[in-house]
This record gives structure tokens, C-alpha cells and sequence, in this order.
């Protein structure tokens, strides 16, 4: 059987699966649709959390920009792992037991303005919007190769499943098709994992083969890579090249950008009580740690595979010809993402870092006729590649394909409930239309839900970065606008609603003026006015700018509270209610 016939019966078998959950789980109410009728056990919730938190940028994206950025890219790992527990052990109890369906009603309600809510609606949407782009771009890019179409073609039909299933089961739906996505995705993820770690050093545990000896060289596998990307002008991929001052702040965005994202936090109200949210969070945390400790070995054994790929007799000879190039290479080229140039018309494929500060490389470089890097490789695919690379069996190709797919389309959908769930349960019932009967709010719902999506597949044609790149900027976002609103309205009698709402805006203006000023206005391309590599303020990327939002925002809530009136009594012993821990009651229905 060819690999284009084993890939498509693998996805189309998924895609089935997904299609009859959605069917078997169709939202008949509002409960239901938000919250999935908060009747979810904790281990399958842990489990649908898990495959909502590990999207296209946890898995597409982030071994691949592992495998490009070495030891600088670690803050990635550690900032989305840090925020989960962050948000799991520090907020979500609190929200859980304060007992309503979305961010934005905690908000208002806790800032006794209609103000504040509407406020958290804007954030919670540019905030999910931006997330959604890298994840509808993993779509693109995981179904552009495997069901051989253009990106663009494969945007469209990941759309349209998510469509069917988000919008028919809501977040009922979701929960179970997302329990089937993580079963698909963790078994994608580790299978082709193990494969390659035995190949390379003998090890079946690619955590334990990252530090376990290179078989082929001798020598340890961290050092047999470092050796080579130095060999090719490359930093060294167990060095720090970036500023401290932006790695902390790009951890920092990550973490708390985490703990400020609705579609994880409205996770926590699908189980029957406080007790059963606490365990699921536990849970979550073992099956996401089944991703996030492979996922450095994956980078870093993706790597070595791709130099040894180009350069088969070692990087001090001469690279592989392109009319000899393997056919993973040739698969790849097809979508755009892998693309060669022969500079120099020698016909070999140099792949090199012609940007090096190494003198004594440049010119070694220069003596060999080398006119510039020929190849260039989008950091999204080095995953989905990894299998082909590696030259394992079909079926594990195919089973990686369902997997990307699966990461993605999971998150997708999470997201766009949260973007659904703002506009019609607090925009529109919340403000234009309280009155509005249960069916019609269903019914707004799934028509929000659908123009989220359309909007989402539009901007995931154009993204501003690659998968995890553009995440990161959706975390930033959260970060700065979000996370301190919750945080003050937990753990803050004094701040009212002049002072959040204040806030709110500060800290989300100031971030996103910044992030456009680095990705284009809009993310248009070619309408920025400084780089990430040249950044407007210090060593701070757009990326990483989300603290320093956080930070605003944080600022001008407490100095606009402090010259206002205090929030009601009433407020302030509600606060107080919310942070005994004891006693909860279910998610309230409307």
C-alpha cells in the first residue's frame, strides 16, 4: 500500500471517529453546550484538558523550534508547563468555586460593572483569535503534505471539521472527541519518538536517549550535535545566545499568558465538583508531562537527523546533490515549506548558517565556493517530517499525520468555544439581549462559533509567524490583559471596577501596540517598524512582551483603585467567600 492511500485511511479513520462522537454528543442546552452539563469524570477531563493544552504548537511546532533554537527555545517547555500549574493550583480552584460559565462573567460580576465584562470579552477574543491563527496554520501545514494539497486546501477542510463537530456538540462534544484526540496525538507523538532513540543511541526512552550516548560516533548525543551545527556556523545547541533579560520575560508572558486562557480555565467547570476539578488538573499535568519530556529529544534527534540527511559523510565533506536528495525531501518541496536554491550552481545542497560571526567559518565557507544557504527549512514540518527522515515504516507516517492533526484541531475547537461562549453568553446575553430565551442563545452560540472559525481560517492563511511563534503572541496577550484582572479579583478586596477595567485596557493596548509595531499593523506583512532581531526597548521580542503588559496592567489597576472609592462591601466579602477553601457549588446555569 502506497503512503498518499495509508495516510488517508488513517486520518479518515479519526476523522470518523471525531464526526461520530460529535453525533453521539449533540449539546441539547445551553449547560450542556458551555460546560458539557458539568457531568465529565476527572481522568477523561484530564485527558481532554491535556489535548486541549498540547496544540499545533505543542506539538507541530514546538520540537521544531527546539530543533532550530537549541537550549535559548527550553523557556518554551518552561514556561507553558509552569503556567499550567500555575493556573491549575492557583486560579482554577478559585474560579471553579466561584461557579459561572466564563472568564468574562467572572469578571464582571467580581468588578461589579458591565464595563469590566464587556472589556474581558475584547481581550478574551484578540487573545483567542491570534491563538487560533497557529493553530489553523498547523492544520494547513499537517494536511498540505499528508493528503498532498495546497496549505490553503488543507486550511479549508480542517475548518470544516472543526465546524462540525465544535458547533454541533459544543463543549460536550469537544470534551469526548478531544479524550479520542489525545489518544491519537500521545501515540503519534511517542511511537516515531522511541523509533528514532533507539536508532541513534540504543535507548527506547528518548528523555533518557537525549543524554545517552551517540551510537554511530561514540561520543554523548548532546555533544555529536553540538559539534555539528557548530561544524556549519551554527550556535551551539546547548548554548545561550539570547539576553537573559528577554528569556525571563518570555517565560514569565508564557506562564502567566497560560494561566489567563479561557478555553483551559472553562475546563475546570465540565466536572461535577471542586474536588473532581482538582484531580483533573492532576491529571491533566501526567498526560501533558507525556509530551513535554519527549518533546526535547525530539528536537534535538530531529536535528542531528537532518544535518546527517544532508551531509551523510560528516559536515567537513561534501554535502548530498540535489538530483540525490532523499524522497522525504522531495515530499516536502511539494507543500513550499521546504525550499532549495543553488546559489552557486554546484548542484550540492549547502546548508549552512551564512549569517555566522565565526570569521574563520565564513571564510572556510568562502574557500569552498559556497555562496549562501541553499536550503531552507519551515521549523513547523521537522515533526511531521521526523518519521520520514528517520525512514520508518508507513504506518508510522500515518500515524503522525492523524496526530498533528488531531493536536490542532483539538485546540482549535477549545478556543472557538471560548470565543463563541463570549459573544453569545456575555455579549449578548450578558448586555444586548438578557432576555434572550435558552434556544436563541443556542442558537447565537453556534452562529459565533462559525463566524469565529471563518475569520480564524482567513488569518491562518496570512499567519505572523510560525505556529508556536504566532501561540506566543496569543499568550503575551492573555498575559498582559487577562491573568492580572483574575489574579486581582481573587486575591484583592481593594481593587474596584474603575480600577480593572483600567487595567484591562492599558496593559492590552500597550502590548498589542507593541507586538504590531514588530508583525505589521494587522500582521500585514512589510507595515512594521522594528524586528524581533532589533527590538524597539531593550533585548524585549514581541513575543516576550506579554510581562511587561502584565506589569501595566498590574500598575494602573492599583493606582486608579487606590485614588477611587473601594468596591462595595458586599464585593469585598465576596472576595473573601471565594478564598476559604471550602465548600462550592456547581456552575450556574442562566
Amino acid at each position: 500500500m502506497d503512503q498518499f492511500t495509508l495516510n488517508l485511511l488513517v486520518v479518515g479513520a479519526t476523522f470518523a471517529l471525531y464526526f461520530g462522537i460529535a453525533i453521539w454528543a449533540r449539546a441539547g442546552t445551553t449547560s450542556e453546550f458551555y460546560t458539557a452539563g458539568g457531568g465529565v469524570h476527572p481522568v477523561l477531563n484530564g485527558m481532554a484538558t491535556g489535548a486541549d493544552w498540547m496544540s499545533a504548537a505543542s506539538f507541530i511546532s514546538m520540537a521544531g523550534i527546539i530543533a532550530a533554537g537549541g537550549y535559548d527555545s527550553s523557556a518554551y517547555l518552561m514556561g507553558w508547563t509552569g503556567g499550567y500549574v500555575l493556573l491549575a493550583m492557583l486560579l482554577a480552584p478559585y474560579l471553579r468555586k466561584f461557579g459561572k460559565f466564563t472568564v468574562p462573567e467572572f469578571i464582571g460580576d467580581r468588578f461589579y460593572s458591565q464595563s469590566a465584562r464587556l472589556v474581558a470579552v475584547i481581550c478574551l477574543i484578540v487573545a483567542s483569535v491570534t491563538y487560533v491563527i497557529g493553530q489553523m496554520t498547523g492544520v494547513g501545514v499537517a494536511f498540505s503534505r499528508f493528503l498532498e494539497v495546497k496549505a490553503s486546501t488543507g486550511l479549508y477542510i480542517g475548518a470544516a471539521v472543526v465546524f462540525f463537530y465544535a458547533v454541533l456538540g459544543g463543549m460536550k462534544g469537544i470534551t469526548y472527541t478531544q479524550v479520542a484526540q489525545y489518544v491519537v496525538l500521545i501515540f503519534a507523538y511517542t511511537i516515531p519518538a522511541v523509533f528514532i532513540s533507539l536508532q541513534l543511541t540504543g535507548n527506547a526512552l528518548p528523555p533518557l536517549g537525549l543524554f545517552s550516548t551517540h551510537i554511530e560516533s561514540g561520543m554523548p548525543l548532546l555533544a555529536k550535535l553540538d559539534q555539528v551545527v557548530q561544524e556549519l556556523g551554527f550556535a551551539k545547541y546547548t548554548g545561550h545566545s539570547d539576553t537573559t533579560l528577554n528569556m525571563f520575560l518570555f517565560t514569565m508572558s508564557l506562564m502567566i499568558g497560560t494561566a489567563g486562557l479561557p478555553h483551559v480555565i472553562v475546563r475546570f467547570f465540565t466536572v461535577p465538583k471542586v474536588a473532581d476539578a482538582r484531580a483533573s488538573a492532576g491529571w491533566a499535568l501526567v498526560f501533558i508531562a507525556l509530551l513535554y519530556t519527549v518533546a526535547p529529544a525530539v528536537g534535538a534527534m530531529a536535528r542531528l537527523n537532518l544535518i546527517s540527511n544532508i551531509y551523510p559523510n560528516g559536515t567537513q565533506s561534501d554535502p548530498i546533490a540535489y538530483e540525490a536528495r532523499p524522497d522525504w525531501m522531495r515530499n516536502w518541496e511539494t507543500t513550499g515549506l521546504l525550499k532549495f536554491e543553488d546559489k552557486n550552481g554546484d548542484g550540492l545542497i549547502e546548508f549552512y548558517n551564512d549569517k555566522s560571526k565565526n570569521e574563520d567559518f565564513n571564510a572556510a565557507a568562502a574557500a569552498k565556493g559556497w555562496a549562501g544557504n541553499e536550503l531552507t527549512v519551515n521549523n513547523d514540518i521537522m515533526v511531521l517530517a521526523n518519521p520520514e527522515i528517520a525512514q520508518l515504516p508507513g504506518w508510522v507516517v500515518a500515524l503522525v499525520a492523524a496526530g498533528g492533526l488531531a493536536a490542532a484541531l483539538s485546540t482549535a475547537a477549545g478556543l472557538l468555544l471560548a470565543i463563541s461562549s463570549a459573544i453569545s453568553h456575555d455579549l449578548i446575553k450578558g448586555s444586548l439581549n438578557p432576555n434572550i430565551s435558552e434556544k436563541g442563545e443556542l442558537m447565537a452560540a453556534r452562529v459565533s462559533m462559525g463566524v469565529a472559525i471563518a475569520v480564524a481560517t482567513y488569518l491562518g492563511l496570512n499567519p505572523p509567524g510560525f505556529a508556536a511563534q504566532t501561540v506566543a503572541l496569543a499568550f503575551g496577550l492573555a498575559a498582559a490583559s487577562i491573568f492580572p484582572a483574575l489574579m486581582m479579583g481573587i486575591f484583592s478586596k481593594r481593587i474596584n471596577n474603575v480600577g480593572a477595567v483600567a487595567g484591562m485596557l492599558s496593559g492590552l493596548l500597550v502590548t498589542v501596540v507593541y507586538i504590531f509595531l514588530h508583525k505589521g499593523w494587522f500582521f500585514i506583512p512589510d507595515t512594521n517598524s522594528y524586528t524581533d532581531a532589533a527590538p524597539l526597548l531593550l533585548s524585549i521580542k514581541s513575543t516576550s512582551f506579554g510581562a511587561v503588559g502584565a506589569l501595566v496592567n498590574f500598575a494602573v489597576a492599583f493606582a486608579v483603585s487606590r485614588a477611587t472609592a473601594a468596591p462595595p462591601q458586599a464585593i469585598q466579602d465576596l472576595v473573601e467567600g471565594i478564598r476559604i477553601p471550602r465548600g462550592a457549588g456547581k456552575a450556574q446555569s442562566h
